[in-house]
């Protein structure tokens, strides 16, 4: 019997992050997280729907605006994002 394990990755680097609102399952994050990572600067997103927040990771330099995040969360469905406070 093979035994597999998961090496937990570990981003570091610029982040933003958003509380999300009207997330239902997973499948939900994972609309999320697939329009914001084709926002310019983001190098990825993993959105918790238990939580309720996404954290995205940004490129080094890139300047995203925070309005472009929340209106990417928005493309998704009908979600409801802001800044984490």
């Amino acid at each position: 019997m093979k035994l597999f394990s998961r090496k937990q990755e570990t981003e570091t680097g610029p982040q933003a992050v958003l509380e999300v609102e009207g997330m239902h399952c997973s499948s939900c994050g994972l609309s999320i997280d697939d329009e914001l990572e084709e926002v310019p600067g983001v190098r990825s997103a993993r959105t918790d729907v238990r939580k309720g927040r996404s954290v995205i990771r940004l490129e080094e330099g890139a300047v995203v605006n925070t309005d472009a995040l929340v209106a990417a969360v928005q493309r998704a469905g009908d979600y409801t994002a802001r800044p984490a406070d």
